[in-house]
């Protein structure tokens, strides 16, 4: 076996970041993830490069790192939809599939006669996840969507930065993969439904949808009172002292979660007296004497190298932690442990293989597993038809001919 998901088949027509980051998860989980793409193309992440992955003497193999992120446990097929024969063979593999798994714009694939209502009918049991900027209904959804739009929209951007500055995106496609998130878990919920019931089912997963519901607390925040929160930086809306602090020689992160915790941080830094303050001696009071609190502890914490407060405070059970950069992060010792970084094999490095990041889902019974490294273009073609359809050499070597794969 090898994952909960062995025996599930998905038909993957994503591509860029949310659908693919998906059925990934999906792929990593066990299920046979068989992705199509456009001859000679293929997904439009293979061309986001630079960089490249390299050979072992440096060269570029003309497979990009981001495409690398999001396609292991994949299969790749090419396919030209656009061909009359290439969709009789989508429909065949669909045929074959227990999940379809899309995100063209909305109505985008009713012209390929691949959308939802186009095959419920003949495959009953099929779960079709259509994963689109805007959703299926509403004023948006013939909008194309993406992550860096959805972030502004959805107010992701209106409460991250620093108050005085510019709204800011996060660091990295935060709205692509929280709806590649939420897919993979109705996905799952439906396959247990269709296990129940023998009902497939249509799951619509907007971008837009997604980054609101990921707002959290600060839309709690905002429902509650009905007060817009500002940008606060790095700092928390509900928690003080929350967020990072320059030290004599770097910045380091301060996370007092509760009174207990702030009054160890005021006795290791000597400063007792703030404790004492009625100003400051519950979070709550903190919250609301922010503007006055953090100035004083900025002068304090500088004062001392940022290894005087994490070794002090880490002793006194006092939440706070470095600031790290991307190689100390997969250098941290924990990070190591858990086995963060991952090694595959690539058919392009000539040997050297591929680094990624491995699925943080740890399962006793049935973990993850890495079965296949991100694919070539139409790496498996032949393999997929000959497998699912008996298609034959020759037919193979006559859709070839055609432009059908």
């Amino acid at each position: 076996m090898t994952g909960p998901l062995d025996g599930i088949r998905v038909f993957d027509m994503t591509r860029i970041l949310a659908g693919p980051s998906c059925t990934q998860m999906l792929g990593d989980l066990g299920a046979d993830v068989i992705k199509i793409e456009r001859p000679g193309s293929g997904d439009d992440t293979r061309k986001f490069a630079p960089p490249f992955l390299t050979d072992p003497d440096g060269n570029d193999t003309g497979e990009s790192a981001y495409f690398s992120c999001a396609n292991r446990n994949k299969r790749s097929v090419t396919l030209d939809l656009t061909k009359p024969k290439g969709q009789e063979l989508a429909r065949r593999m669909i045929a074959k599939c227990d999940v379809f798994a899309d995100n063209f714009k909305t109505g985008g694939l009713a012209k390929y006669d691949l959308d939802y209502d186009s095959l419920k009918d003949d495959f009953p049991g099929l779960i079709y996840c259509s994963i689109t900027g805007f959703g299926q209904t509403g004023p948006y959804a013939k909008r194309p969507g993406y992550d860096v739009l959805i972030q502004g929209m959805g107010g992701f951007m209106s409460v991250t930065g620093d108050p005085d500055g510019e709204p800011q995106k996060a660091g990295i496609p935060i709205s692509d993969l929280i709806a590649g998130m939420y897919a993979g878990v109705s996905i799952n919920a439906a396959l247990r439904h269709r296990e129940v019931t023998g009902e497939g089912q249509f799951i619509d997963i907007g971008m837009l949808d997604t980054t609101a519901a990921m707002l959290s607390i600060m839309g709690a925040n905002f429902l509650a009172t009905n007060e817009v929160p500002p940008r606060l930086g790095n700092a928390h809306p509900n928690i003080v002292p929350y967020q990072s602090f320059p030290t004599a020689d770097g910045d380091i992160i301060l996370a007092v979660g509760n009174d207990g915790q702030f009054e160890r941080f005021c006795d290791f830094a000597e400063c007792s007296h703030l404790i004492e303050d009625e100003r400051f001696a519950t979070n709550g009071a903190r919250v609301t004497n922010r503007a006055e609190l953090i100035p004083l502890l900025r002068e304090i914490v500088i004062q001392k190298p940022s290894a005087h407060w994490l070794d002090g405070l880490e002793a006194r059970n006092v939440s706070c932690g470095p600031i790290n950069r991307l190689d100390q992060v997969f250098d941290d010792p924990q990070v190591q442990a858990r086995g963060t970084k991952l090694h595959m094999d690539h058919p392009a490095t000539k040997g050297k293989g591929v680094d990624m990041v491995a699925s943080p889902m740890r399962m006793s019974k049935t973990p993850p597993s890495y079965r296949y490294p991100p694919p070539v273009l139409g790496q498996h073609t032949d393999e997929v038809l000959r497998e699912l359809l008996d298609v034959s050499d020759a037919e193979i070597a006559a859709f070839r001919d055609e432009g059908v794969i």
